[in-house]
């Protein structure tokens, strides 16, 4: 009986084996490195931005620091769209981009805000910076975390992103009125920063543009309104238009918090990884038993 028990074995555990390496075949295709560059190379050229941007700002170039954190910020947008379109989506990826911004959107915005408005307050000045810092990598690690388990259309606290280009919208427009009064410009930044440090860690809804479909053809009355404005202000005032769209999707956050608007979780089913049958584990058919 033990002779004839071993003999089906050995086709099932090959059979078994065979459905795992065709299964595997199917997933794991074939690295186009090619396309894995492009987002990569974007991502990288944002995070030299925003290492600029730290320098200028010790340097005292604070409107130039500014600037090179709204490139990182058009970078930052470019890289994820470029990943999805070549599906060339990894989670190296993803990792490159929250270290990316870290430094452009935590450490150099901080920097611009103690260099410009904050040293007036000595020591207190890098208790409120570092804040900013501390809640920017607080805020990329739980995003990280929460990729797939939060609604698509919203996002949970402030993005780091939309932080950063606060600050550098104030620094444009305080440069663009000419205005002189450091007691006062630290006396609004202090809570300014606090603030957005805050709104970074809290779980405020914010909108998400990764959402909204370029692809169709109609659109609402109100999105093509608020488009025309929006490219009115940035040819009439370009420096000015940076600070009002930062400062009004700063505040939508709040307003749609009154309004009752939460993101809504999502539940995922994880799919059930293949398991290996060693020859400890696999059973005589059920015609072996019966002989």
């Amino acid at each position: 009986m033990s002779e004839r028990s071993e003999v089906p074995r050995r086709p099932r555990i090959r059979l078994i084996a065979g459905r795992i390496r065709d299964r595997q075949i199917k997933v794991a295709a074939p690295l186009k490195r090619g396309v894995f560059i492009a987002p990569a190379t974007i991502t990288s050229l944002g995070l030299l931005s925003g290492f600029y941007a730290l320098i200028s700002a010790i340097d005292s170039h604070f409107e130039l620091a500014a600037l090179m954190v709204f490139v990182a910020f058009i970078c930052d947008g470019l890289d994820g769209r470029v990943a999805r379109l070549s599906r060339s989506t990894s989670q190296f990826g993803t990792e490159l981009d929250s270290l990316s911004d870290v430094v452009a959107f935590g450490v150099a915005p901080a920097t611009i805000v103690y260099t410009w408005a904050l040293r007036p307050i000595a020591g207190w000045a890098v208790v409120v910076s570092g804040m900013f810092v501390v809640c920017a990598a607080l805020r990329l690690a739980r995003f990280n975390v929460q990729t797939a388990t939060v609604d698509k259309r919203r996002f949970v606290g402030l993005p780091v992103p939309g932080a950063a280009v606060m600050v550098s919208g104030i620094v444009v427009a305080y440069s663009y009125f000419e205005l002189n009064s450091p007691r006062l410009l630290c006396t609004l930044m202090v809570p300014i920063t606090l603030g957005l440090a805050a709104l970074m860690i809290s779980s405020v809804p914010y909108p998400s543009f990764k959402a909204i479909n370029f692809r169709r053809r109609s659109a609402p009355i109100e999105m093509v309104a608020l488009m025309v404005v929006a490219l009115a202000l940035i040819f009439a005032m370009p420096q000015v238009s940076g600070f009002v769209a930062a400062a009004s999707y700063v505040l939508s956050g709040p307003i749609m918090a009154l309004r009752g608007k939460k993101p809504a979780p999502v539940v995922t089913v994880a799919a059930s990884a293949p398991t290996l049958v060693t020859v400890r584990d696999a059973r005589p058919p059920s015609k072996c038993k019966q002989d």
